[in-house]
């Protein structure tokens, strides 16, 4: 389940910040939190209409692709900070990312009442026409005396605050399953995927056929690609192209990169094709995905990748336990986007954890137990999820994105 906290306050120090942070580091068990800040969002003014902008536009991709939100709000003369007043115009201005989006409200004070009033004014903003949020009804948690109420490393102090926000959380967790369960299922008809990679992207290298063995060597030299001691400046670094090629060569995982025009374009060679977990050869490289799968699951890859480029889903994973019982195989199909949130691709990673499990286990002296069994209501996605793609369950369908199923 994957949850966006929105921190409420513009102020580089700010209680609900440590807030979330404190819900993001000890209910991981719940959902999976991310944290979003507003500091960085513009004032709004309908005459300056920056709806388009990269930072509103990122905040909502990702309020889009979430299951849920939690607002943590200050209190500032009985109600919300401007800053988050001025976000949430934005939000039901021309975008509207929460509507029928299940959402808590959380609040920290240095008063007795906690946020009580800012809530109370958050929850009718939320109701509003544009706005039209799904709002937990009670279980409100009010952090009163914040000053007093956390540690040094940001821990709660009083097991009673704990317990009662372990309480909500859950409750929310709850919430949440079950708006997706009883929402009625959009109707939008997605467009159907190119898998045979006939339109053109900025990236695309023309002139060069797609199904050609060699279409590495040539599509290098149409573009004078560099190679070797070459460097190569990074977001966050500075490599040469081989020393690029080690770093993602020693990866524990498989790596496949295809791009949002559907053409495979990578892979991080470590061991022979045979070895490999989902199957590779360099001569696949450059290929349409169509060329990648047989025919008959098509389908389900375009859908995959529909649910990606959409926004509908983050990822898709899922376990593949036809590499036997001494394997815990999972594949991962992860959306990748530019800095202004465009979808620009898919990053298929694929791993054996069964070695990390077995390691953590003999270094924490813990033993698995076997846990209880999912309820129907929050499984209810998952499984439309996994009957959508009929290929989890049939060997030669497994991978439905990349080359993993099909040998040149």
């Amino acid at each position: 389940m994957k949850i966006v906290g929105i921190v409420g306050s513009n102020a580089e120090v700010s209680y609900n910040r440590t807030l979330l942070q404190y819900i993001q580091k000890q209910y991981g068990s719940l959902f999976d939190l991310e944290l979003v800040e507003i500091k960085d969002i513009p004032l709004f003014n309908q005459s300056d209409d920056q709806t388009n902008s990269p930072v509103i536009q990122k905040l909502n991709q990702k309020l889009l692709r979430a299951d849920g939100v939690i607002i943590a709000t200050p209190e500032h003369n009985h109600t919300i900070p401007a800053a988050l007043k001025s976000v949430l115009e934005w939000l039901s201005f021309k975008i509207h990312p929460l509507e029928n989006k299940p959402v808590m409200i959380v609040g920290a004070s240095y008063y007795d009442q906690g946020s009580s009033r800012a809530q109370l004014h958050l929850r009718q903003i939320l109701d509003a026409p544009g706005v039209n949020a799904m709002v937990m009804p009670g279980n409100e948690f009010l952090l009163g005396k914040v000053k007093e109420a956390f540690d040094e490393y940001g821990d709660l102090k009083e097991q009673g605050t704990i317990n009662f926000l372990g309480s909500c959380l859950g409750k929310f967790a709850q919430f949440v399953s079950m708006v997706t369960a009883l929402e009625e299922p959009k109707k939008e008809e997605l467009p159907p995927e190119d898998l045979f990679a006939t339109g053109k992207i900025d990236t695309t290298i023309e002139g060069i056929d797609k199904y050609a063995d060699d279409w590495l060597d040539q599509a290098a030299a149409a573009v004078n690609a560099v190679e070797g001691d070459t460097y190569v400046k990074l977001d966050c670094g500075l490599l040469t192209v081989d020393q690029l090629n080690y770093f993602l060569a020693s990866m524990p995982m498989e790596l496949t990169y295809a791009d949002s025009n559907n053409q495979f374009l990578y892979y991080n060679k470590t061991k022979p094709g045979t070895e490999m977990l989902a199957y590779r050869d360099p001569v696949q490289v450059g290929n349409p995905l169509a060329k990648c799968h047989p025919e008959k699951v098509h389908n389900n890859v375009g859908w995959v990748i529909q649910q990606l480029r959409s926004g509908a889903m983050d990822s898709f994973r899922i376990n593949v336990p036809t590499h036997g019982p001494d394997k815990f195989v999972v594949h991962n199909y992860q959306a990748m986007h530019d800095k202004e949130g465009n979808y620009v691709g898919i990053n298929e990673y694929i791993l054996d954890f069964q070695p990390i499990i077995d390691w953590y286990l003999v270094q924490s002296g813990k033993k698995l137990e076997a846990g209880p069994e999912v309820d129907v209501v929050s499984s209810a996605s998952k499984k439309e999820e996994v009957d959508a793609v009929s290929s989890a369950s049939k060997k030669e369908e497994v991978d439905v994105v990349s080359s993993a199923s099909v040998k040149a």
